[in-house]
């Protein structure tokens, strides 16, 4: 299905993957190109889209004939078993002179079907993407207020495609303190680190858990912003000692749950919708 003229901020674009790149055991980058890719854009950032994958045995995902601002409920009027499934990424970066889109995959396994898809990924293969056709788009939670004085970044891999946008929009004479929580001392990636950022590597189960990593840091004075992404139950653990334990401004802290341990986002979905 390609995008068409709409008033919607937001258009379905066919793409079809270009390359595959293994940078860590946890994380595999693709790279898409796509006829309609032109009028994509990216606000950079944690800039969120949306993938849809084919079931097994398709060779591209069933999707919806409405383009616009309806295209949830036409999606949901699918026959689940046909329709694409549904998952949520980063914008790693959208690029011109090829216009392309790459998406890095944080993998684990076959147990999901971003992660099985990505693990098995080749030249050609084909995927829908939910994307928006202007920059200033609301899909981004990065938006540290003015007169913010420093930063707090805390991810896992989940969240390292944010992290490596939101390193790319930080002013350089901000100061950043980041903590990044991965599976393997392997994942450890490079990233465009501002000139005052001070990175901590995690790695799980062998070092702190991000949480206590954070509660045990000395952190500067001034007016801080805080953005915090990856599983769930760590976050709400993180913003709630910045807010309850460190006086943390709540209206300056954005959290972001990637992933709940044990729980499919279809079922977070089925969730919300029976709210």
């Amino acid at each position: 299905m390609s995008g068409s003229a709409t008033d919607a901020p937001f258009r379905f674009f066919d793409i079809a993957v270009a390359g595959v790149e293994r940078l860590s055991p946890t994380m595999i980058r693709v790279a898409f190109d796509g006829p309609g890719l032109a009028s994509m854009e990216s606000a950079g950032r944690d800039q969120r889209i949306k993938l849809f994958f084919p079931h097994p045995g398709q060779d591209a995902p069933v999707m919806p004939d409405d383009d616009g601002g309806n295209w949830y409920p036409a999606w949901q009027a699918l026959d689940p078993a046909v329709r694409g499934i549904m998952r949520t990424y980063t914008t790693r970066s959208l690029t011109r002179s090829p216009d392309r889109l790459v998406v890095d995959f944080a993998v684990h396994g076959d147990t999901g079907p971003g992660s099985r898809w990505a693990l098995h990924a080749a030249p050609g293969d084909r995927l829908c993407v939910l994307a928006p056709i202007v920059a200033d788009n609301v899909a981004y939670d990065f938006r540290p207020p003015a007169g913010t004085d420093w930063m707090l970044v805390t991810a896992d891999e989940t969240a390292l495609p944010a992290v490596a946008g939101i390193f790319a929009a930080v002013p350089a004479d901000v100061p950043v303190r980041a903590w990044i929580e991965v599976a393997d001392a392997a994942d450890r990636l490079a990233l465009p680190a501002p000139a005052h950022a001070d990175v901590t590597w995690l790695v799980r189960g062998s070092d702190a858990p991000t949480p206590d990593a954070v509660r045990g840091a000395e952190l500067p004075g001034g007016t801080p912003y805080a953005w915090v992404a990856g599983e769930s139950a760590t976050v709400r653990a993180v913003r709630r000692h910045l807010v309850r334990e460190r006086g943390f401004d709540r209206r300056a802290v954005t959290f972001t749950g990637y992933w709940r341990r044990g729980t499919t986002e279809d079922q977070l979905l089925a969730a919300a919708e029976s709210a």
